[in-house]
């Protein structure tokens, strides 16, 4: 076994030899105005991240193992929640959560089909994905036009006798108004799923966002603000809702045995459940519904490494959006970002949305950025009613709509936004300052 740890050792020093030769160098190329590409995301990573991917390749174990609870338990931790599961995505993260709520464990706090659950049309579709999979109503507000969140003023008016949930993202790593949300959903005894897939870091009057609601998700895809490569999380302090989501995500099964492990219950073949012969193998009883839902030990590896660098990315991300913002206020034709005092955003993006002083479109100003290498992005989805996934869909019986969506409707048509992540440099923050404010001052002149 000395030998073995020996050739381990030697392994890893010539990952860390083969980051410094072959990564950091991509890291370190200098950047050249116009030609450089100037990414909304990207990964931000440095030897670390190779070194743990490549011990637990070694370890072979692949699947859920010694990094997946190291990365839940940290997680968790940093978060300051009692719980938190890895998942293959994001996306996953919010269906595990959504479906979560169906447990018949729930009694009459369930959701079933026909219940009705407040949402936005501006949003990323697998928030909203969930509920129509399921059978649930969603039911639409608007957004307000500066923080690109959820109207909190019209919560009321949507309610309705069959409302169970409110489930709603925080924008671009932007907080909604937590008080009002929370307040809302207290008043009337709905459960509050928070997709904090864009807003990992983010605070709210001090707190975490994701960690206000009943059930929290995250993202872990490339672009967010830790990554895994394809990954996510769900989190909660509900030891109820704990237990069903690992049900959930693993097949359904009743067995809450760690991979590799056997009859943690130390009843695995004597007890009654529902009408399977007595003393069935609990490894193979199915309290749920469920799915394969589990992410791999190397991708939790990287996310172990990326963990350490959390409140760093923080930091940067913060100072990015504020270079952004100085550069870019007091332009006529633009409007800027908005947040809540209360709220100390972790951004994920830098939201511009043209006035009605434009005299141009946002295609024309997204195109001359993109012809300068600077990647801009709407803002995902704009309007989801208005996407070819509704075309089945009957307002009125499948979905509602509350008011009219107004803002969605301009977000759709007159935003996008760039990229402040932990990569950007001063120099391409100022190059993406310099090419905005070249194309509105020189537009059609």
């Amino acid at each position: 076994m000395d030998e073995v740890k020996k050739l381990r050792s030697e392994i890893l020093e010539k990952v860390r030899e083969y980051y410094r030769l072959a990564h950091a160098p991509l890291a370190d190329a200098p950047f050249v105005p116009g030609s450089s590409r100037v990414n909304y995301a990207g990964r931000v990573y440095d030897e670390a991240e190779l070194v743990n991917t490549v011990d637990a390749g070694l370890d072979f174990w692949l699947t859920y193992g010694r990094y997946s609870k190291d990365f839940e338990l940290r997680l968790a931790e940093y978060l300051g929640v009692k719980y938190a599961l890895f998942v293959n995505s994001g996306s996953s993260a919010n269906l595990l959560a959504f479906s979560a709520l169906t447990s018949p464990l729930l009694g009459d706090r369930r959701i079933r089909r026909g219940d009705e659950v407040i949402t936005v049309a501006c949003a990323f579709p697998t928030t909203v994905a969930p509920i129509v999979q399921y059978g649930a109503v969603p039911v639409f507000v608007d957004v307000e036009a500066g923080t690109a969140n959820i109207d909190a003023s019209r919560l009321e008016a949507a309610l309705s006798p069959r409302t169970k949930v409110v489930m709603i993202a925080h924008t671009l790593g932007n907080p909604f108004d937590v008080k009002a949300v929370k307040s809302f959903c207290d008043r009337h005894g709905l459960w509050l799923v928070e997709d904090n897939c864009d807003a990992l870091g983010s605070r709210y009057a001090g707190r975490f966002t994701g960690t206000w609601g009943d059930i929290g998700t995250s993202s872990f895809y490339p672009p967010h603000h830790l990554t895994t490569g394809e990954g996510g999380a769900v989190y909660t302090d509900d030891a109820r809702l704990k237990k069903i989501m690992l049900s959930i995500r693993d097949w359904g099964r009743d067995c809450w045995c760690e991979s590799g492990r056997d009859n943690s219950c130390g009843c695995r073949f004597t007890r009654q459940f529902g009408t399977l012969p007595l003393g069935y193998d609990h490894k193979y009883v199915y309290s749920h519904f469920g799915y394969n839902l589990k992410a791999t030990d190397l991708q939790a590896a990287v996310g172990c490494a990326q963990l350490d660098k959390l409140p760093e990315f923080t930091m940067k991300r913060k100072a990015n959006f504020r270079r952004l913002y100085d550069g870019l206020k007091g332009i006529p034709e633009l409007a800027l970002f908005e947040k809540y005092p209360e709220s100390d955003p972790s951004w994920f993006g830098f939201l511009i949305t043209l006035t009605d002083k434009a005299a141009f479109g946002r295609n024309d100003i997204v195109k001359f950025l993109e012809e300068r290498n600077i990647q801009t992005r709407n803002l995902f989805a704009g309007n989801l009613l208005r996407h070819p996934c509704f075309e089945t869909l009957r307002e009125g019986v499948d979905y509602r709509v509350v008011g009219a969506l107004t803002n969605t409707e301009k977000i759709m048509n007159d935003a996008f936004w760039i990229g402040v992540y932990p990569g950007m440099t001063p120099e391409k923050l100022d190059f993406m300052i310099g090419a905005i404010r070249g194309f509105v001052g020189g537009f059609g002149k």
